[in-house]
């Protein structure tokens, strides 16, 4: 029952009692007075009555009005869930990440994304140096320091299949001018060591395709070709502050960084292949006609790599490869009408410049090969490395015989800490060393630390004793180092190195060109 009845009910029966009561007083003979005052009562309670029931009436009409509003607002509540009204709203159109502290910005769908990377290598270090006579060349080396490395771009993707970098590296500060120039019409030409400041990286890279249960990379531009496991292994992770000579020796003929290719690889969790075309480094100069300072028509050249991690457990694995190289089209001079090849390396510090074994120009230069074999694996914290190179330069142009060099090394580095290097089906290589405990003063973490030893050796002496063969020498390189991680992004690395250069006058003169050298050098590393 409703309110509004309710108290209509209650006024009559109030009359009913009033009614009651008049009649009652008529029954007892009561007086005109006391009829007088009853009906006054009566007709003040008709008129509490009527105004009480204007009131239900009004309240009802409140309430159902009410009733309505909150219907409305439900339903257009509803409504706006699904059909937003105007104005502004927080938009979700990127996201930041910053994996490894390297910034990082992507759409909300991580299908493309930017990254900024950077690294800074920087060395000092002095020799202790003995050349045996005065017919040693060079007769000194220089103590420094050394930006070795200065790189700073730009990589990420685009459409989720797309990859691309732009980096330019700044390094090289004490490896000789950046180009080349004339006094008096007489060429200058490059300092010992060439320039290396330039572009290391402007490539692009189609990862859509995946066959075989693989990952299929396209790519092409200018980039750091995969070919030697020591070459596919990041300069911010390798055991020392250089690689091997041979390594080197062998990428600079048709590999290595700054390099203009385009090619493909396949890979899995357990093996790698690629193969590569590729040209010139970045800075030669694009012209076979030009005098001074000279140039050369374009080099073409070719690299393959098969390699694969043969064994993977948690405790220990096995990794073995197979590489091969072809200069199919050396660089020609126009005007002197040339093609020439020069192998040689610094003696695995680039403090001082200066290479201590060198063939020199090889004249009359028509191909040259390198073949090498690869092998490396881990025991727990023990990380084992090796490989070794076959060169043969042939000399067609000017119809001389061939040339043989050979060279190669062995690493091995613990880890004193207890971390092992994992392994990284992408570049078919082993990666750095993330320490389980970061540097902090605060926080009691002392990083990772790490020792370890190499043992190189490259010969570049061929048919000694004829005209026509080459002298460049036999460098044996033994090398000492630690390194601390402080973190995933800070590197220190401390090196002592013991070298033996065996090297006679020229390949008819049979005169002693020895040196020895002793030098100690450290690295600041930082990488994002």
């Amino acid at each position: 029952m409703s309110k509004a009845t309710l108290t209509t009910a209650a006024a009559i029966g109030v009359i009913g009692a009033l009614m009651t009561s008049q009649a009652r007083a008529g029954s007892a003979g009561g007086t005109d007075a006391e009829i007088a005052l009853l009906k006054k009562q009566l007709q003040l309670l008709e008129q509490k009555l009527d105004k009480l029931q204007k009131q239900t009436a009004a309240n009802t009409t409140a309430a159902a009005n009410a009733n309505a509003k909150a219907k409305a607002d439900v339903q257009a509540t509803v409504a706006n869930a699904a059909y937003p009204v105007k104005g502004p709203v927080a938009s979700a159109d990127a996201v930041v990440h910053m994996t490894n502290n390297r910034p990082t910005i992507c759409t909300a769908d991580e299908q493309n994304c930017i990254a900024i990377t950077g690294r800074v290598h920087f060395d000092d270090g002095g020799y202790d140096y003995h050349p045996s006579t005065a017919a040693t060349v060079p007769q000194r080396l220089d103590n420094g320091v050394n930006a070795r490395r200065a790189r700073i771009g730009v990589a990420g993707k685009f459409l989720n299949d797309w990859n691309f970098a732009l980096i330019y590296d700044f390094g090289g500060t004490s490896d000789g001018f950046g180009g080349t120039g004339s006094v008096g019409g007489t060429a200058v030409g490059f300092l010992p060591g060439g320039a290396l400041s330039g572009l290391e990286n402007a490539y692009l890279s189609y990862t859509g395709l995946k066959p075989f249960g693989g990952q299929l990379a396209i790519e092409g531009g200018v980039m750091d070709v995969p070919y030697t496991l020591d070459e596919a292994t990041s300069s911010n992770d390798i055991l020392f502050m250089e690689r091997a000579s041979s390594n080197v020796i062998a990428t600079s003929i048709a590999a290595g960084d700054f390099r203009s290719t385009a090619g493909a690889r396949w890979f899995d969790d357990r093996f790698w292949v690629g193969a590569y075309a590729t040209g010139p480094a970045t800075g030669a100069i694009h012209s076979a006609s030009s005098i001074n300072p000279p140039g050369t028509t374009e080099q073409f050249g070719a690299v393959a790599r098969v390699a694969g991690q043969l064994v993977s457990t948690k405790e220990y694995s096995l990794h073995l490869g197979a590489n091969a190289e072809w200069l199919i089209k050396p660089p020609h001079n126009l005007i002197a009408n040339t093609q020439t090849l020069t192998l040689s390396d610094r003696p695995e510090l680039r403090i001082d410049p200066t290479s201590l074994i060198s063939t020199g120009a090889i004249a009359g230069v028509s191909g040259a090969q390198v073949y090498s074999a690869e092998a490396a694996g881990t025991i727990g914290s023990l990380y084992v490395q090796g490989e070794y190179y076959w060169y043969n330069v042939d000399r067609g142009f000017i119809g001389l015989p061939s040339l043989n060099f050979q060279g190669g090394y062995a690493q091995a580095g613990y880890i004193l800490t207890g971390e092992t290097r994992a392994y990284n089906p992408a570049s078919a290589s082993y990666g750095g060393v993330a320490p389980a405990n970061p540097f902090s003063w605060t926080g009691g973490g002392w990083g990772a630390w790490e020792i370890a030893g190499r043992f190189s050796t490259m010969d570049l002496n061929d048919q000694l004793g004829a005209a026509t063969g080459i002298a460049g020498g036999r460098q044996n390189v033994y090398t000492a180092a630690l390194n601390w991680y402080v973190n995933r992004n800070v590197r220190f690395m401390l090196n002592y190195l013991h070298g033996d250069v065996a090297k006679q006058i020229s390949a008819t003169n049979a005169g002693n060109a020895d040196s020895k050298f002793d030098a100690v050098a450290m690295r600041t590393q930082f990488a994002f």
